[in-house]
């Protein structure tokens, strides 16, 4: 009775995962799951070229397809990987570099065009005219982007990787909104920001603006704006300041969170810079850029302005 019993459990058992035999390759699991939802042969991914497999790290597993490949982990679960984002991320060492494994599914963006895929260590972006290909974006970088709108704000685009930047000891990356650089850097002599910073810039066409930078401390919040004018910008800012403010961020986008107080100072140190920077041999008064800083204390018009005072605080003051 009992071997019966146990003869009539054997058949009836049932696989603990529903695996299929697909173009000739077994697709098991949570990868056929996902498979089958994306419409199997019919998706962008079309037939297996591979058996499971076990990635080197042994974190996870993934089957290849003519397509693309799904990857899975306990964590993250299954999720497709193909085109330009797949390319970047291989060459990016996959699911071992630092991008690690995709956390999410391809998605597309809010312009109807471009598109992303999320991975542990940061976020793939491709448009098909904007990106210049697939880059990666992460970090403080990516923090910085994000607070201004990711790809639907005023810098736009990711159009390479990061790349070093040895003049501030950290790395840059460049965006398709006006040739827009963002950086970070840990700090060191020399910079405005002393500490770990991250900065944004772009060159401008404006009459008296060539280019706008600017640098906030990561650990302190304080913004620096180095403002640096054209020739005429020299000669005659000074005639419409409201025209040179709206001039110095023509380019770049205002600074979020700054208060009003602080707004007005550094408005109040860019007039003062246009006003008091006069020629001479070499250069000019106060060097070849206007350079703004928030923490400056927002004083009155006179006192900004007042030429007996800027003897004193040479539009940097306390």
């Amino acid at each position: 009775m009992l071997a019966a019993v146990l003869a009539g459990l054997t058949v009836q058992a049932v696989p603990a995962s529903a695996d299929e035999l697909i173009c000739g390759h077994w697709v098991r699991g949570q990868i056929l799951d996902k498979y089958n939802n994306m419409g199997r042969q019919n998706s962008p991914l079309r037939c297996p070229t591979s058996e499971e497999l076990t990635t080197p790290n042994g974190r996870g597993k993934f089957t290849t397809f003519e397509g693309g490949a799904i990857y899975w982990t306990e964590a993250r679960g299954a999720h497709p990987v193909w085109g330009v984002i797949r390319d970047k991320w291989g060459s990016l060492r996959w699911e071992e570099g630092q991008l690690g494994f995709p956390v999410g599914d391809e998605l597309t963006n809010s312009d109807g065009q471009g598109k992303r895929q999320q991975f542990e260590g940061g976020t793939v972006y491709w448009h098909p005219t904007q990106s210049s290909g697939a880059h990666p974006i992460w970090g403080r970088i990516g923090e910085l982007w994000g607070q201004y709108g990711w790809e639907g704000g005023q810098f736009g685009y990711p159009v390479t990787d990061e790349q070093r930047a040895p003049d501030e000891g950290g790395v840059r990356q460049y965006f398709n909104g006006g040739r827009t650089i963002l950086t970070w850097s840990p700090g060191g002599s020399g910079l405005p920001c002393g500490s770990e910073c991250v900065s944004y810039q772009a060159s401008s066409s404006a009459r008296w603006v060539k280019k706008t930078k600017v640098y906030r401390n990561v650990g302190n919040g304080n913004v620096s704006v180095e403002v640096t004018p054209t020739d005429a910008g020299f000669n005659d800012a000074d005639t419409d300041y409201n025209d040179l403010w709206n001039q110095a961020w023509s380019a770049v986008p205002y600074v979020k969170g700054l208060t009003a107080d602080q707004g007005g100072s550094l408005y109040d140190q860019l007039a003062c810079h246009a006003r008091y920077s006069y020629k001479k041999p070499g250069g000019h008064v106060g060097g070849d850029t206007w350079d703004l800083e928030s923490w400056r204390s927002h004083r009155s018009w006179d006192y900004a302005m007042n030429p007996v005072a800027v003897v004193t605080h040479k539009c940097n003051w306390t």
